[in-house]
């Protein structure tokens, strides 16, 4: 808002500035428009008022005639919509008045954020986080999905192992129309984590129906990707179809050597459900790796092994490397080793585990100062080398490291990442955390990077798509399917969410050793017609919204 203030001191200051046409706030002149639409690029000026766009006009250095208080020279970028990230995981951290301008985002573009996939956020969060942000501002604008798991625990608390009471369900069902009633977009699950894993796919389609029946959509991150591909994202269908609503498999991808080249199957699951009428589309993110843990976070520590308290309580907070002590004293006993393959491999009492919901044909070896000779294996292939066991194999490369082993714990192979990419249904969205700009271990590079690793590395550098079908996948994809209709293109009324870049340098700067590194060829970005990032750095201005949902979502 104090931008907003130096633009109406200006105003008084320059009353002969109205004279002789239209007066705006800001003027967005020389640059090439990509609308959002799929429409290739087009000269073109911006001409902002308030927290809109009145016009995208001719190339006119002047805009036509319009005087206005503020002008941005694009030459030689392009001006596009603000990106929408559609699967992103930084609204818990922008309630902290150091992280609320979300900054590793407004650098990669992005002005609207998508909070809750994974069915993590109940209505009580969607409350507490939007006052919070309402105290001290947020530099992106944020929407909610209301979540399965989020719900489950309200409701069901600690015994979660079995279906809900009819009474459960019906006290499940009215948190999800709260949350609906609060302008979330619609459902979204966790299946593959608890305690989602432990509900049955009726009780998804009951919950989903009370979204349905406010226009709201189902997200997914689906039962069981990597064992049960093509099943796990065929569930989403079902409950799209019977719930009589649009349905996003969340972060789409063929993870595991098992897995190669099954996309193509999971492409004709969706074009023939499109082809009988239910809208199905997917997200994913450009990178051939899903979610990053060092060695020792695969480990599980089952309660009946002594002496691994303090791994235990590291794990709870995802420091399990302050546990290596114990934990290669415990693998070095055959028989608390087998206990601890067992817990790792199939969870405790039937619970998450990262073997168990992915597996050793999976794991792909990231990084490691003590062995950089594996960087690049699987771990079934690092155990098929040494003819052993996975999990000894595991043990043996814990015992031997003094610094950590990191791994992507869901491969992907790159050719599957570029064929699900060019589909049309298909969006980009990041999995992304929140990012500090440091070089800093720890994280994945999407949290930081997806979205100038589209336009720089996939569309610019690989030809794998077009500068504007990969805007169009980042803009008015997301907001079309859930129902945005002020945001995603440019065009008049529509919000001044936009992102200037330059298409020559515009690239991803995280990578696996480093993935919190800052993006670079963003040059400028406006959210609700306010520069949140000018000439290349932050403005301090936090004027970012909760982005509520319409009539009409999910189409």
């Amino acid at each position: 808002m104090r931008y907003r203030a130096s633009l109406l001191l200006a105003a008084l200051l320059c009353g002969a500035c109205a004279r002789g046409g239209e007066v705006a706030d800001l003027l967005i002149v020389g640059g090439v428009v990509v609308d959002g639409s799929g429409d290739g690029p087009r000269s073109g000026t911006v001409v902002i008022a308030g927290n809109s766009i009145v016009t995208v006009g001719g190339a006119a250095a002047d805009g036509g005639g319009v005087q206005a208080f503020d002008t941005i020279d694009a030459t030689g970028l392009v001006v596009a919509p603000g990106f929408i990230d559609v699967h992103n995981h930084t609204p818990p951290a922008i309630v902290l008045p150091g992280n609320h301008l979300n900054e590793g985002f407004i650098r990669q573009g992005v002005t609207t954020v998508f909070g809750g996939p994974d069915g993590a956020f109940a209505p009580a969060h969607i409350r507490r986080f939007s006052e919070l942000y309402a105290t001290h501002g947020i530099g992106t604008n944020v929407a909610f999905y209301v979540g399965h798991n989020g719900i489950r625990n309200e409701v069901m608390g600690d015994d979660q192992r079995r279906a809900p009471t009819d009474e459960e369900l019906q006290a499940m069902r009215a948190l999800v129309r709260e949350g609906m009633e609060l302008g979330a977009f619609g459902l979204s699950t966790g299946l593959m984590y608890e305690p989602g894993m432990f509900s049955e796919t009726a009780e998804v389609i009951a919950l989903a129906q009370e979204a349905a029946a406010q226009g709201g959509v189902y997200d997914s991150h689906v039962r069981n990707p990597v064992h049960d591909f093509v099943g796990s994202d065929r569930e989403v269908v079902e409950v799209a179809e019977a719930a009589g609503l649009a349905g996003k498999i969340g972060h789409l991808k063929a993870v595991g050597l098992h897995n190669e080249g099954v996309i193509a199957d999971i492409v004709e699951l969706v074009e023939a459900a499109r082809r009988r009428g239910i809208v199905i589309v997917s997200d994913q993110y450009p990178y051939d790796g899903a979610a990053t843990a060092s060695l020792t976070g695969i480990v599980v520590a089952p309660p009946d092994v002594e002496g691994m308290d303090a791994f235990r309580q590291m794990a709870r907070q995802g420091r399990t490397e302050a546990g290596m002590a114990e934990l290669k004293a415990a693998l070095a006993d055959p028989g608390s080793r087998a206990l601890i393959r067992q817990a790792s491999e199939n969870g405790v009492d039937g619970g998450f585990a990262w073997l168990k919901a992915t597996g050793y044909t999976s794991m792909r070896i990231t990084s490691s100062p003590d062995y950089p000779e594996l960087v690049g294996m699987y771990l079934s292939e690092i155990a098929e080398q040494r003819g052993q066991h996975p999990f000894d194999a595991v043990a043996d490369l814990l015992a031997g490291a003094s610094s950590p082993v990191n791994l992507t714990l869901g491969a992907i192979k790159e050719h599957d990442v570029r064929r699900l990419m060019v589909q049309p249904w298909n969006m980009i969205a990041s999995d992304g955390g929140y990012a500090d700009g440091s070089d800093a271990p720890g994280g994945h590079p999407r949290s930081a990077g997806t979205f100038p690793r589209l336009l720089g590395h996939y569309a610019r550098d690989e030809g794998v798509l077009s500068l504007q079908e990969a805007v169009r996948k980042i803009t008015s994809l997301p907001a079309d399917f859930h129902g945005i209709s002020d945001r995603g293109r440019l065009g008049a009324g529509m919000r001044a969410d936009i992102a200037v870049f330059d298409p020559a340098t515009i690239t991803d700067r995280s990578d696996w050793d480093y993935p919190q590194r800052f993006a670079d060829g963003v040059v400028h970005v406006l959210v609700n017609g306010i520069p949140v990032l000018r000439d290349g750095a932050m403005t301090g201005a936090a004027p970012g919204e909760i982005v509520r949902r319409e009539s009409g979502a999910g189409r």
